[in-house]
């Protein structure tokens, strides 16, 4: 006998497990589609819906995106529509042609609504990058994840809202080997978090003297860092969301634990490069080198977007990072690491 439209009895036990969490909310708000026309909530109904709350600097959401793409291809053709809602965390991701450039380089392949006025946020009430949120058939949210992790069990849920529509399918999870920024992150040695280098949320800034705010100012790096500390050497105004160097060889040095190191961090002018120097305890990367830089650590920053700089093969202790910007111009928004 066929089993097509009937739900497998484990199925039926994990329903109530998914208690209904709201309606999916309207993508009216929207600044601009990519690679769809137009999509609405009641025009999603019958499908389930997995909308997918992204920035794309963001290394939390890089290393989700491949069990996203996974998910879309595998269930498809079963009735699973992925929604990406991009959000932007910095103000440069809210230009629509970086947008468009992020869904080409980064193969996002899904309907993406362009969320510049936070409109879409707002009406999820979202707070977080990235946000998975799953709808059944009927335009029901029924379960929500925040963050990297627990794909097994959002593949699950989208089998489980699958089955409820009709839908047949296996209990088989898919396996994912993500490369480049999109490898997970070694959380075994990883104890450096997340640092904002603009003074609206910079942290464990160790320049003497502070920050300087919204001015040109000569700061210096100490000789000797302690982990998770950072500071600026050179010419630099320190501005809301990232400092900008103002001379040439203006220097980033970071302290800090973790197999990866990135920098979100752009050209101040538009269609201009700004070379740079990546040394790590003193010499060239060599194998730990990233894959924006060459193994003697010289690389270029030609748009604002997340760099890889380090990619350590072997032991993982403190390291001290440091970067010389070759010409003036530079705007360095964040450090992630993994």
């Amino acid at each position: 006998m066929s089993t097509q439209g009937r739900v497998p009895s484990w199925l039926h036990r994990d329903s109530a497990q998914l208690p209904v969490e709201g309606e999916l909310p309207s993508f009216d708000g929207s600044t601009g589609w990519l690679n769809s026309p137009p999509l609405t909530s009641a025009g999603l109904r019958g499908k389930v819906v997995v909308v997918d709350f992204w920035t794309y600097t963001c290394i939390n959401w890089l290393r989700q995106l491949p069990y996203v793409r996974a998910w879309g291809s595998k269930y498809a053709d079963r009735g699973l529509v992925v929604v990406g809602v991009h959000t932007p965390e910095f103000p440069f991701e809210q230009e629509a042609g970086n947008v468009r450039r992020a869904v080409r380089d980064l193969r996002v392949d899904c309907p993406v609504a362009m969320d510049s006025d936070y409109a879409i946020w707002q009406a999820f009430g979202n707070q977080y990058w990235p946000a998975l949120y799953f709808a059944d058939a009927e335009g029901r949210i029924r379960h929500h994840h925040f963050g990297e992790g627990e794909y097994e069990r959002s593949e699950t849920v989208i089998q489980q809202l699958l089955a409820e529509a009709g839908s047949t399918t296996s209990d088989s999870v898919v396996s994912i080997d993500g490369r480049g920024l999109e490898a997970e992150a070694d959380w075994a040695t990883l104890r450096s978090p997340e640092t904002y280098a603009g003074y609206y949320r910079t942290e464990n800034f160790a320049s003497p003297g502070g920050v300087v705010p919204d001015q040109p100012h000569s700061y210096d790096a100490p000789a000797d860092l302690r982990l998770n500390r950072w500071a600026l050497s050179g010419d630099w105004t320190m501005r809301p969301h990232a400092p900008r160097s103002n001379e040439a060889d203006g220097r980033i040095v970071y302290r800090f634990h973790a197999r990866d190191l990135h920098m979100v961090m752009g050209p101040a002018a538009a269609s201009s490069s700004v070379r740079f120097r990546v040394l790590l305890d003193g010499r060239p990367p060599g194998a730990a080198h990233g894959a924006d830089l060459d193994e003697d650590g010289r690389g270029a920053v030609v748009e604002q977007r997340l760099y890889q700089l380090i990619r350590q093969p072997g032991h993982i202790t403190d390291r001290t990072f440091e970067i010389t910007f070759l010409d003036p111009g530079v705007e360095a928004f964040a450090f992630t690491f993994g």
